[in-house]
C-alpha cells in the first residue's frame, strides 16, 4: 500500500461505497479503492466531506493537512488503534533519566553512523572528492557520546556532527545547476534546502503515524525535548533515516537531473523557495518508489524497503519500551 497525495487545488475528496473520489469541476480525477491506501495528504485548498473521513476512520486511515508547500500543518486519525498500556509505560519510561539517556545515546550514534556510511559509499564512487576533515569530526563525534552523562550534552554532539555533515553533504552535490549554502530552513531559501526540508516533513509524518497507530504517543520523546505541538518521539526516530533515506534521495534528485531550478519558484506568501506544482507531482512519485525499493537488510539480511524499516523500528522502540530491550537504531552498514 501507498501514501494518497492530493494537491490538486480547489479539488474535493469524496466517499462512494468503500472508495475514495477526488473531483473538481464535476470530473472525477481519481477513483480508489480505501484498502489500497496507507495514509491521506493534503496540500493547500483541497476539501473533503466528512463522510470521507468517516471512512477514513473506519479503515484506520490517517489524515495529514499540510501547506500548499509541504509544511505540516496537524492530522486526523482514528481513535481506534490506541494501546493504553504502551502509552503508560511511555510515560513512566520518560521519568527514568537512565533510560532516557540510553534511548538518545542510540539515536544520537546511529543518526551519526549513517551519516559516515553514506560519506563512505559516495567517497567509493567519487576517490577524487576530499571527505578526511568532515569524516574525522564525525568519527571524533561518535566517539564521545558513550561519555555523555546527560541528555543536552547529546544535542550539542549531535549539532555539531550535523554542521560537519552538511558541510561534506554540499561536495556531493555534482550537478552545477544547484547551490547549496549550508542547511537552512523556515523557510528554505534555495531549491536543495526545499527539497531537504520536504523529504524531511515526509519522512515525520509517516512516523509520527505509525506512532499514533501502534499506540504510542508521538508528542512525548528521549531525545528531543518536549515542546508545544512537536512530536517529539517522531523526531526521535527520524533521526537515524534522514542520512540514508532524505539526504540520500536527494542526492539521487539533483546529481541525475530529475529536477532543475527551473522546478522550483519564489513562495509569495511566506517567502523562500518551493516546487511548482507539477514538479510536485513528480517529487511524490519518485518517493514513493525511493521508498518502496527492494533492498537487503544490513542487520536482519532479508530483503525489505524503506516503509517496512519505518515500521520496523517503532515497533522496536515498543519493545524497548515495555521488555526493557536496548533500543538498536537503523543502519545501513
Amino acid at each position: 500500500m501507498a501514501n494518497l497525495y492530493l494537491t490538486e487545488q480547489n479539488s474535493i475528496l469524496r466517499k462512494t461505497g468503500d472508495r475514495l473520489i477526488v473531483e473538481k469541476d464535476g470530473q472525477v480525477l481519481l477513483d480508489v479503492q480505501c484498502h489500497k491506501i496507507d495514509s491521506v495528504l493534503i496540500f493547500g485548498n483541497v476539501q473533503f466531506t466528512t463522510q470521507a473521513v468517516h471512512e477514513l476512520f473506519e479503515h484506520g486511515i490517517e489524515m495529514a493537512i499540510l501547506t500548499r508547500h509541504g509544511r505540516l500543518i496537524g492530522q486526523i486519525t482514528s481513535p481506534t488503534t490506541k494501546n493504553i498500556t504502551l502509552r503508560i509505560q511511555q510515560f513512566r519510561k520518560y521519568d527514568d533519566e537512565l533510560f532516557r539517556l540510553a534511548v538518545a545515546r542510540a539515536i544520537v550514534a546511529g543518526k551519526i553512523a549513517n551519516c559516515l556510511q553514506l560519506l563512505r559509499t559516495f567517497s567509493y564512487n567519487h576517490p577524487e572528492i576530499d571527505f578526511q576533515t568532515e569524516t574525522d569530526a564525525l568519527k571524533t563525534k561518535l566517539t564521545t557520546i558513550a561519555a555523555s552523562v546527560q541528555v543536552e550534552q547529546l544535542l550539542g554532539i549531535e549539532g555539531d556532527a550535523a554542521r560537519s555533515y552538511f558541510q561534506a553533504f554540499g561536495k556531493m552535490l555534482l550537478s552545477g545547476e544547484f547551490t547549496f549554502p549550508g542547511r537552512r530552513k523556515r523557510p528554505p531559501p534555495d531549491p536543495v534546502n526545499a527539497l531537504l526540508s520536504l523529504s524531511y516533513t515526509m519522512i515525520f509524518n509517516e512516523i509520527s503515524s505509525l506512532l499514533d497507530g501502534l499506540g504510542f504517543d508521538p508528542y512525548l520523546g528521549y531525545f528531543h525535548k518536549i515542546d508545544y505541538g512537536r512530536a517529539s518521539l517522531a523526531a526521535d526516530l527520524m533521526e537515524e533515516f534522514r542520512a540514508p533515506v532524505a539526504d540520500q534521495f536527494v542526492l539521487r534528485l539533483v546529481n541525475n537531473r530529475i529536477f532543475s531550478p527551473d522546478d522550483f519558484q519564489t513562495n509569495p506568501t511566506g517567502g523562500g523557495v518551493a516546487f511548482k506544482r507539477e514538479a510536485l507531482k513528480r517529487f511524490f512519485a519518485e518517493y514513493e518508489n525511493s521508498l518502496n525499493r527492494e533492498f537487503t537488510h544490513a542487520e536482519t539480511k532479508e530483503n525489505t524497503t524503506l516503509r517496512k524499516c519505518f515500521r520496523g523500528q517503532a515497533e522496536r522502540m515498543a519493545r524497548t519500551i515495555q521488555d526493557d530491550i536496548p533500543y538498536v537504531p537503523f543502519r545501513t552498514g
